[in-house]
């Protein structure tokens, strides 16, 4: 999801991004203009108005996560609200909680309801002949009834009980306490698809172009969370024991940086750990030491390196390590036992020690059949 969207800044240290699903949204917002004849900025105002709406409840949304402490790495704006992605692990567990749980989710449609509310009433108050209840209730031709009625149908939307919906994080939570958080996210999954499908079929039978959309969006985020999920069941089961590397090379904060990068040309690892003793101290890389050869000549390891580094156990599983340190700039993880360094996992090695274990699992699968 990420890879399809940009960028919009950071507000409250939390980076926003937009999905291109908008994109898509504003071409077929322009195409539709085109075709019934009108300026192109009303399609580009109506297209406006969505994303207002989805940043009003995601503002909400924010600013309750930040009231009870969670940190997000970054929210990621769809045209049916966004998607939350936690800074640490101890947010995502907290998020969990049937409390915050029901908060999260209800604060986006409550901002929504509100929104349009507070619209419509200052409509009355304004132009008490305007009629907000005149149809089409959202169309590039009247953008101040289209704005009520967007956000009313997006707080309507996600009260719906299917992912990748507020409604849909509820019942989540609801079937994971009793059958586990995958099989929850499967049911409420499968539910988004249910969904989506009958907007389809009320969109092509009323030949509402938002119905469809809503759909197609929806069929989307559902299948989108249903693989998270799964890939998420399968690296819960992988160890750390099971992927890092047992030979590996270290050096010593007393080695010099021309030693190091001898060391790393009959190595191929990018990343070593640095080790005075048992104790490991700090992590460089062959990119560092090449750096600072250039920059500023030989000199020590112990000058270079990075002091700031995390450790798993070999009974970690590789989801929680990796959810622990996610945003954190980490290219290697040392595998302790104590304080001895035991194993080490990196990024470069880590896809090629999956693919290795899922065959040989899939040939101790077959041995045994």
């Amino acid at each position: 999801m990420r890879d399809w969207s940009f960028p919009l800044g950071r507000w409250m240290g939390v980076e926003l991004r937009i999905h291109m699903f908008f994109v898509l949204l504003l071409g077929v917002c322009l195409a539709y203009t085109a075709s019934t004849h009108m300026s192109a900025f009303r399609g580009i105002g109506l297209w406006c108005l969505l994303v207002v709406a989805v940043a009003v409840r995601e503002v909400a949304r924010l600013i309750v996560a930040a009231y009870h402490g969670l940190r997000l790495r970054n929210i990621l704006l769809l045209p049916i609200g966004g998607l939350l992605a936690y800074a640490t692990a101890e947010s995502a567990e907290k998020a969990n909680e049937s409390k915050i749980q029901w908060r999260m989710a209800l604060t986006g449609p409550i901002a929504n309801l509100s929104f349009a509310i507070l619209v419509a009433l200052l409509v009355a108050g304004m132009s008490p002949t305007l009629n907000l209840m005149q149809r089409p209730w959202v169309t590039p031709a009247h953008l101040i009834r289209s704005i009520v009625w967007l956000n009313l149908f997006l707080a309507v939307l996600n009260l719906l009980p299917a992912h990748p919906l507020d409604g849909g994080r509820v019942v989540r939570g609801s079937f994971a306490k009793t059958q586990g958080r995958a099989q929850g996210t499967r049911i409420t999954a499968a539910l988004g698809q249910i969904l989506a499908l009958a907007a389809f079929v009320a969109g092509v039978w009323m030949w509402n172009m938002w119905l469809l959309m809503a759909g197609f969006f929806i069929l989307i985020g559902a299948q989108l969370e249903d693989q998270g999920v799964l890939l998420q069941s399968v690296v819960d089961t992988v160890h750390m024991r099971d992927v890092m590397l047992t030979e590996f090379s270290m050096l010593s904060p007393s080695d010099t940086l021309e030693d190091a990068l001898h060391k790393s040309i009959h190595s191929l690892q990018d990343d070593f750990p640095v080790v005075r003793g048992d104790n490991m101290v700090g992590v460089i890389s062959r990119q560092s030491i090449l750096e600072a050869l250039r920059s500023e000549g030989n000199g020590y390891v112990q000058a270079v390196m990075s002091r700031s580094f995390h450790v798993a156990q070999p009974q970690d599983s590789l989801g929680t390590t990796f959810s622990r340190f996610a945003g954190r700039g980490l290219s290697l993880v040392p595998v302790t036992e104590g304080e001895r360094i035991v194993g080490i996992v990196t990024l470069q090695n880590l896809m090629h020690s999956m693919n290795l274990l899922a065959e040989s699992r899939r040939l101790q699968r077959q041995s045994e059949q």
